[in-house]
């Protein structure tokens, strides 16, 4: 969904977007209570380029970011993200979007049903730019790396439609298989998602509202110059035994 011309401060953010459900806690990395306390506002997640006084005031900078889901490196990831734009560079900087159940029906029938047995560990090292979050070290291989294991095939809540769930191909780790293996069916996997048949672009202007399902879309921003300002706010839903998707989640490393 996409709203125009809505200005909000981030209390007005953070209190429209509760409407959809309660709220996540912004992926602010590992954290203490005191340090969560002291965030002036830990619902919402500041994503810019801009640097005030030395220390840039957001997060991802200028850089375009992989294919993700939000906050797929945790046991039950956010039901919906919203995103609103501040500020936005003449160029650059768009978001596209993926539909997971199309990229599933896409996927080549053997290919499918292998995948409906498969989990995969979704990296919590690092963000959507390969930069290591906050309390995390860089792993040395993704069998090592800390984060969720997810079904690769959920089925959706509210639609009950299957869905694929693949959250980010940097670092992920199929369990089962030895990593080799799993390298392989993974690049095999996502050589089917992502196609220009199943994404959509939105192209920012000041106030636009985006809200997307997190569960069965994917998305992506691409990079922008740096001599450009870009500053958006983003909210996320966070997911309840009624809205997770069922039979995804099942233990986190």
């Amino acid at each position: 969904l996409r709203f125009r011309r809505q200005h909000l401060n981030q209390s007005q953010l953070k209190n429209f977007s509760s409407r959809f459900g309660p709220l996540e806690y912004a992926p602010h990395g590992r954290v203490t209570t005191k340090e969560l306390a002291e965030i002036p506002n830990p619902y919402v997640s500041t994503i810019s380029n801009i640097v005030k006084d030395g220390k840039p005031i957001g997060g991802l900078a200028n850089l375009e970011t992989s294919w993700h889901t939000d906050m797929s490196y945790i046991n039950s990831p956010p039901t919906a993200s919203l995103l609103l734009a501040e500020e936005v560079p003449n160029e650059g900087g768009e978001t596209s979007f993926c539909c997971m159940r199309s990229a599933l029906q896409a996927l080549p029938e053997s290919l499918r049903s292998y995948c409906i047995e498969l989990s995969i560990k979704h990296d919590a090292a690092h963000d959507s730019i390969g930069k290591v979050r906050r309390g995390h070290q860089p792993s040395n291989s993704p069998k090592e790396a800390p984060g969720a294991v997810h079904k690769v095939i959920c089925t959706h809540p509210e639609t009950a439609e299957a869905v694929l769930f693949l959250g980010r191909r940097q670092n992920a780790y199929v369990d089962q298989l030895k990593l080799d293996a799993s390298e392989a069916i993974l690049n095999e996997i996502w050589a089917y998602v992502a196609k220009a048949e199943h994404t959509w672009t939105q192209h920012w202007r000041v106030g636009d509202l985006v809200v997307w399902d997190n569960r069965q879309v994917m998305h992506r921003r691409g990079s922008f110059a740096t001599t450009e300002r870009r500053l958006m706010r983003r909210t996320q839903v966070r997911s309840t035994a009624e809205t997770c998707l069922s039979a995804g989640f099942t233990r986190s490393n």
